[in-house]
């Protein structure tokens, strides 16, 4: 085992051939804000091209992503690659730290993992993705046994369905209402940005995500089979409420008649029929 001045951050990250902009971006994202982010924290940063060849996934590298005590992964370009080394590391229910190039879209299927967003051209962008690394860092070393991934949350979800108690396959059938809104809302169109007030824009991005926040922490907190409290559903649904009303109010002010609104709310909402949970 390496001493704890030698822990190991494996890097995952879209490496490319050399002289193409890929590998430029990889070098310099790993040398300026992953290595000396890393090192701050007491960890040497270790990429993948170091053991093994660029497109080759090795024994070493999959050794790296089951045991080593740190991840960063770089999802920039959806590298194929990337996805299943992330995967990897999903699996084994360890630390795993995101960043993506800023403008990139987050993959909805790791979406709800907090990623870091960084514009390795922008000195200042820069600096505050060096600092939200420890800072991520530091967070995640609180409890590393701690963890939530898409993989673990679906392990336990089938294992909460599985079981022959009744309460925790309702908490299992609360998961699946939950995660289905979850998509719901990172579905929700922007199509209307430029003739929206920044304001108002500005408020509904935060409702969404605000939103989308707390189903994931209800989420995780059913998934684990502790109780949540009617507060915090009721947090929820207020949201949702304010965040229906905004929509409203765009939809009249784009010139919808309220008839009209009525109609397409009865079009897009799903006619899904789900048992009691009680």
């Amino acid at each position: 085992m390496p001493d704890q001045e030698e822990r190991i951050c494996f890097v995952i990250a879209p490496i490319g051939e050399e002289g193409t902009e890929v590998r430029r971006r990889s070098d310099q994202v790993l040398k300026h804000i992953i290595t000396p982010a890393a090192k701050e924290c007491g960890y040497k940063a270790v990429r993948a091209d170091t053991i093994s060849e660029p497109g080759m996934i090795t024994s070493q590298v999959i050794q790296h992503l089951v045991e080593d005590p740190l991840v960063i992964a770089d999802l920039t370009g959806r590298n194929p690659n990337v996805f299943y080394e992330l995967a990897v590391r999903h699996a084994v229910r360890k630390p795993c730290v995101q960043i993506i190039q800023m403008g990139e879209p987050i993959p909805f299927d790791v979406s709800q993992s907090r990623t870091i967003q960084v514009d390795h051209h922008d000195l200042d962008s820069a600096a505050r993705c060096k600092e939200e690394l420890v800072r991520q860092i530091h967070s995640v070393e609180k409890d590393p046994s701690d963890i939530d991934t898409p993989i673990t949350v679906a392990i336990d979800l089938q294992s909460l369905r599985q079981s022959d108690n009744p309460l925790e396959k309702s908490n299992a059938e609360i998961i699946s209402i939950l995660q289905d809104l979850v998509q719901r809302i990172d579905k929700i169109p922007f199509i209307y940005q430029p003739i929206i007030a920044h304001q108002l824009l500005d408020m509904i991005f935060k409702n969404v995500y605000t939103l989308k926040s707390d189903l994931e922490v209800l989420i995780g907190e059913i998934a684990k089979g502790n109780s949540i409290d009617q507060d915090q559903l009721n947090i929820v649904i207020n949201r949702l409420n304010h965040l229906e009303l905004m929509l409203d109010n765009i939809a009249g002010g784009l010139g919808y008649s309220h008839d009209t609104l009525m109609e397409y709310k009865e079009k897009v909402t799903p006619k899904v029929k789900r048992k009691a949970l009680f």
